[in-house]
């Protein structure tokens, strides 16, 4: 049995499918599951990775564990109880969705501190270990539905500075080979799409989908550092505008780990925005 914490996420809901139609049985974890969410035949069980004992539940009979911050960037997670947990619990095996910047930023505590001390806890933990450092996310174009649902209208900075997202179906995919083949322990998998994508581009992409065109407005660092600030930490916003607006070499490096381990290349940023095309209607 395979447990998924943060299963109703961006890449939880798409790795407890892929497992449940490989033949697994499942477990998926969330602080609030809604039945409709889930495949036929999962487990749901209501638990937050803040309070690590409130996993055990979920852990009964598990071999493997895929592990996730639920967003935080590792911030508040103590992964060494949690991990402590898993093992009391005979877990086998873990696979750890953790972010690039643990790479590419680790001058920043919001973006590769915290996470290094998450992947350190892992390494550590006495379990077989995959690590899956994931860049930007197809996904975080959600941001925009808004404005797209109601003018046709993408605003963003740094509107022809490209870096190449990765389709959390794509990180997905990966994990479930992951947690189920041994060959994948002791590996760091890093995986991004299959090319740099820029702002006026995923607009121009989700206009494609829609079938209409959506107009892309470019926000000035200032005013994109003001709504940011609306809802993240400043040390967070601040490395975010960097990695948007100067990523570095190795941000923008094409790697080819989602291709070595899947057998094809990555998803491309229109194939997400037409699969997720009624978030934007």
């Amino acid at each position: 049995m395979i447990v998924v914490t943060g299963a109703t996420g961006n890449v939880g809901r798409w790795l407890v499918a892929a497992l449940a139609a490989a033949g697994e049985r499942v477990t998926a974890v969330s602080r609030g599951i809604a039945p409709v969410d889930l495949p036929d035949g999962v487990v749901q069980v209501r638990a937050d990775l803040a309070e690590p004992e409130s996993l055990r539940p979920a852990l009964g009979g598990a071999e493997a564990l895929f592990l996730h911050d639920g967003g935080t960037g590792g911030h508040g997670l103590d992964a060494r109880a949690v991990l402590a947990v898993a093992r009391d619990a005979g877990v086998a095996r873990v696979v750890l969705l953790s972010s690039q910047g643990v790479a590419t930023r680790p001058e920043s505590p919001s973006h590769g501190g915290a996470m290094r001390a998450v992947e350190d806890a892992v390494r550590g933990s006495g379990l077989a270990w995959t690590i899956l450092r994931a860049g930007g996310f197809a996904s975080n174009a959600y941001a925009w539905a808004e404005s797209v649902r109601a003018e046709r209208t993408v605003a963003a900075p740094f509107g022809d500075v490209g870096i190449p997202v990765v389709d959390p179906a794509d990180i997905a995919e990966v994990a479930a080979v992951a947690l189920r083949k041994d060959e994948h322990a002791g590996r760091v998998y890093e995986l991004n799409g299959p090319a740099a994508v820029t702002p006026r581009e995923q607009a121009a992409a989700i206009g494609a989908a829609l079938g209409e065109p959506v107009r892309f407005v470019e926000l000035t660092r200032a005013a994109a550092h003001a709504r940011m600030a609306a809802f993240m930490p400043e040390p967070v916003v601040a490395t975010t505008l960097a990695v948007l607006g100067e990523p570095n070499a190795d941000e923008l490096r094409l790697s080819p780990d989602i291709e070595g381990v899947l057998g094809r290349p990555p998803r491309t940023f229109a194939a997400w925005a037409l699969r997720n095309v009624e978030a934007f209607r």
